[in-house]
């Protein structure tokens, strides 16, 4: 069975647009909605989660950062100082 997953915000009340999704005219799907929590974004991921994510590695290619860890650390100091992540 594949399974499809993606985030959107309810623009409207009561109503939700998907498009691109991989299936075909005819077929027949289940939706499921699932309302995040406010503090849904604060959850923290076990190494098996992070693993399968795709997130460890994704700068290894990128020219431009030289020291991927030295980034990281900047990108958080910022997100600090504007209050985010705090």
């Amino acid at each position: 069975m594949q399974v499809t997953r993606s985030e959107h915000i309810i623009m409207q009340d009561g109503e939700i647009h998907l498009t691109g999704l991989p299936y075909k005219r005819g077929e027949i799907v289940d939706v499921i909605v699932l309302p995040r929590g406010r503090g849904a974004s604060e959850r923290r991921l076990t190494v098996r989660q992070m693993k399968q994510s795709g997130i460890i590695g994704i700068w290894k290619d990128r020219k431009d950062i030289a020291d991927s860890s030295e980034f990281a650390r900047r990108l958080r100091d910022q997100a600090q100082k504007r209050g985010i992540g705090s």
